[in-house]
């Protein structure tokens, strides 16, 4: 196994790792921001700032997940 891209007992050079961490990343860089705002506002009711302040630490945790990948060669 390749110690430079395992993280515990996670291979991420097969496949799906890669698909998977990809595709999370995306839902959390684009459905972070505008989907979670808007069920946690209107329709959990939950607090419309605190619904902001959600979405913006998705994207944030999205776009942080791509760096990761881009920086362990995972993405080229």
């Amino acid at each position: 196994m390749n110690e430079k891209n395992s993280i515990g007992s996670f291979d991420l050079t097969s496949k799906f790792w890669k698909v998977f961490l990809v595709v999370a990343a995306v839902f959390l860089i684009f459905a972070g921001p505008t989907y979670v705002p808007y069920v946690l506002a209107d329709i959990l009711k939950v607090n419309y700032i605190a619904s902001i302040v959600t979405g913006l630490i998705l994207f944030v945790l999205g776009f942080v997940l791509i760096v990761f990948l881009a920086r362990k060669k995972i993405l080229t």
